[in-house]
This record gives structure tokens, sequence and C-alpha cells, in this order.
């Protein structure tokens, strides 16, 4: 069964979730405060952890901060009125999706579905196993992606890559040189009908062409959208 943390200081929202999560073979539990899940999430076992943006001891934006120092568990983040400026900032911040409150019990769920499904997390059931179609090694002039082992190495060094990340440069690396529009990526990366939200995906690909430096890996084509220009490596 998956685990999945809440951080929330509503404590009144943790018990009906859980019932709820536990339908769909997910066990939810529930930090009121931020340090306390800092705590969880360091003793590990989790495949998904969700933040709320208004908490104590710390917002949700530095929380998410946090987190993303030594940790790339798929992070979802629950945004006041859908505030546009707080989707943004969680995203640079290295969350995989977000949600507005109030929401939908069954969103939230599908959100959660969607961002494990992108990154199976080391030692659960389903990291044992590919979910790229084929276990394979995709390799370029000084890029290597392992895609058996979720790994991507640059220029020889291991680059920590969110789940989002991570299946935004398989999905360009895979068929280099095609050009993806914004909404080719939308479509791709969040597997179910949202909100489609374009400015993500220029959020996530400037936090992957960092994360690159200094390979020059993803080209923008103007009022086009994005491809990978590395060359494959010559066997």
């Amino acid at each position: 069964m998956h685990k999945i943390l809440l951080i929330d200081d509503d404590d009144q929202l943790g018990p009906p979730l859980a019932t709820y999560f536990k339908r769909f073979d997910m066990a939810l539990e529930q930090a009121v405060r931020p340090s306390q899940g800092l705590e969880r999430l360091a003793a590990g076992g989790y495949d998904v952890a969700i933040l709320d943006v208004m908490l104590p001891e710390m917002d949700g934006f530095e929380l998410c901060r946090t987190i993303r120092k030594d940790n790339d568990i798929p992070i979802v983040m629950l945004t006041a009125r859908g505030d546009v400026m707080d989707r943004v900032v969680g995203l640079e911040l290295g969350a995989d999706d977000y949600l507005p409150k109030p929401f939908e019990p069954r969103e939230l769920v599908a959100r959660v579905q969607t961002v494990m499904r992108r990154r199976p997390v080391q030692g659960s059931a389903s990291s044992n196993h590919g979910s790229d179609g084929d276990d394979e090694v995709l390799r370029f002039e000084g890029l290597a992606i392992d895609t058996a082992r979720r790994s991507v190495l640059r220029q020889g060094e291991a680059v920590e890559l969110t789940g989002t990340e991570y299946e935004l440069l398989v999905m360009l690396a895979r068929h280099p040189g095609r050009v993806y529009s914004r909404d080719d990526i939308l479509n791709q990366l969040r597997g179910h009908e949202a909100d489609l939200y374009t400015r993500a995906v220029d959020i996530v690909v400037s936090r992957l062409r960092k994360k690159l430096e200094p390979l020059a890996c993803i080209k923008t084509l103007r009022n086009a959208g994005y491809t990978l220009a590395l060359r494959k490596e010559l066997n």
C-alpha cells in the first residue's frame, strides 16, 4: 500500500482524507507541523508528500525548498484560492503539481496517482519495474539516461531530478529533434484532464535546464515548443 504524508495544520482534514484515500489502496498520514513532517520524511517510507501553503513554523514554499535539498519525493501543493503566483512559486521550488483549496478529495487522489505514475519512489513495490516501456540507456554527448534505474548522468555525475523533470527529459530524449508544443508536454505529463497551465511547462523546462548545465540540452523554438538539442552518442 502506498503511503502519503499530508502536512497541514488543519487537524480536521486528515482523518476524512485518510478514510477516502484508503478506498484507493493508499494510507494517508498527517503531520500538523512542518518540523514533524520533516522528521517523518527523513525516516523514509512515503511515496508522496502533500503540502499546504499556509503553515506554522514555515510556509509551504519554504517547506518545499527544505525538502528538495535532499529528497526528490513527489510533492503536491495545496494553494490558497488557486492563486497563480502560488502555483508559479511552488513549481519553481520543485513541486510536481498543485491543487487549489477548496478541493474535491477525488481530484486530490487523481493528482497523487498521477505524480506516483511519473516517479515510482525507491523502496515502493512499483520502483522495481521501469515505467517507460522498455529498460534502456539513452545516450547523448555528455548525457546518459538509464530508464531501468530512472537515473541521469550529466558528464558522468548523477543529477537529482523530480519526477516531472525526469519524465520531461525522457519524453524529449526518446525523440531527439522532435519539437513538442507546451500542450503536447502538458497532455503527456499530467496524465489526466485538468485546467491546462502552460506557464508550468516553462517553469519545469527552466528547472531542468539549470540542473543539466553546462550542457545546452533543451532548445526553444519560438511559437513552436521545445526539443532536445544534443546529438546521440555513437557506439
